[in-house]
């Protein structure tokens, strides 16, 4: 069976939107996925699905999360060759040791250049951008990472269709994924 990776957004942060990783899998496991699993408290799940991975997913995920914790937890869902097309599809650097960096996975229709549109200028010699299929790579120089102007484009409206997972936890889950698989 295919294996799928979902990202939640806004779960556990800051005490909002409080989930168990327990209760996490017991709800994908009612919903009829298999090999569920999670990686972190932040609303990384790893499981495998017979049915198709295109949006259908997405939305079913969705509902099944709002039936059992009773809020909206918007979710991505990524196949693994996705995921890996994703990671594959990093600059050059992205990840170094001389800087932080972030994957903001978009939730479709969004696109990296629909973003990219919009993104307020970030600092020079600080911030990089670069797009991604079905995502953009953020990236800031650890030592200037407080100088950094991302939090413009996380309080636009428009973030509120992206998922942030750190470069080392991208690289993670799609370990995990080639594990499961």
């Amino acid at each position: 069976m295919p294996s799928y990776v979902a990202l939640l957004r806004g779960l556990n942060v800051g005490g909002r939107n409080p989930v168990a990783m327990g209760e996490l899998v017991d709800c994908f496991a009612d919903a009829g996925f298999g090999g569920v699993r999670t990686h972190q408290q932040s609303g990384n799940v790893l499981f495998t699905a017979s049915r198709a991975g295109d949006g259908r997913l997405e939305g079913e995920i969705e509902a099944a999360l709002r039936e059992r914790f009773g809020f909206e937890i918007p979710t991505l869902v990524r196949s693994r060759d996705e995921f890996a097309a994703t990671i594959a599809g990093a600059p050059e650097g992205h990840g170094s040791a001389e800087l932080r960096s972030d994957v903001f996975f978009l939730k479709g229709p969004l696109t990296a250049e629909a973003v990219l549109t919009e993104m307020p200028g970030l600092r020079e010699g600080v911030d990089a951008v670069a797009p991604g299929p079905g995502a953009i790579y953020f990236s800031r120089v650890k030592e200037r990472a407080t100088t950094t102007r991302i939090q413009k484009f996380m309080a636009m409206p428009v973030f509120r269709q992206v998922t942030v997972r750190t470069w080392r936890t991208a690289t993670r889950l799609l370990e995990l994924l080639d594990e499961g698989a």
